[in-house]
């Protein structure tokens, strides 16, 4: 059973969003992701400064399975990029939540209504 943090939201395509107290929105990809790819060999990211849309690729995680894109569940301007993942994509599969981290946005914000879904609605998409 893959584990589901109950204070962040979810994408169906299986991002999840992070609000940080700074107003940024940080972002990876689920447990229930990093396990169905299998061991992760390459993570591409944006560049800092980049702007990422809502529902629009902005990077690419490679698995010994498959090469995947990934998903923006929020838009925003990219404000960190997880850089220990171009050295180490495996953390992702380590700790998809905390050091797995991708990338951090400014100028998202996370409402209900944004078609992100709650740690029980993702449940229920994983079963």
């Amino acid at each position: 059973m893959s584990k589901i943090p109950g204070d962040l939201r979810y994408a169906k395509s299986h991002e999840w969003a992070r609000a940080e107290p700074d107003g940024t929105v940080t972002v990876g990809i689920t447990d229930y992701a990093q396990n169905s790819l299998g061991d992760i060999t390459y993570v591409q990211l944006p560049k800092v400064g980049s702007t990422v849309v809502a529902g629009a690729t902005f990077g690419v995680v490679e698995s010994v399975k498959a090469a995947s894109d990934l998903y923006a569940p929020v838009g925003g301007t990219v404000v960190a990029v997880n850089t220990l993942l171009d050295q180490t994509p495996e953390t992702v599969n380590k700790d998809p939540f905390a050091a797995g981290w991708m990338i951090r946005l400014k100028g998202s914000s996370l409402p209900a209504t944004d078609g992100l879904m709650d740690a029980a609605g993702y449940e229920a998409l994983t079963r």
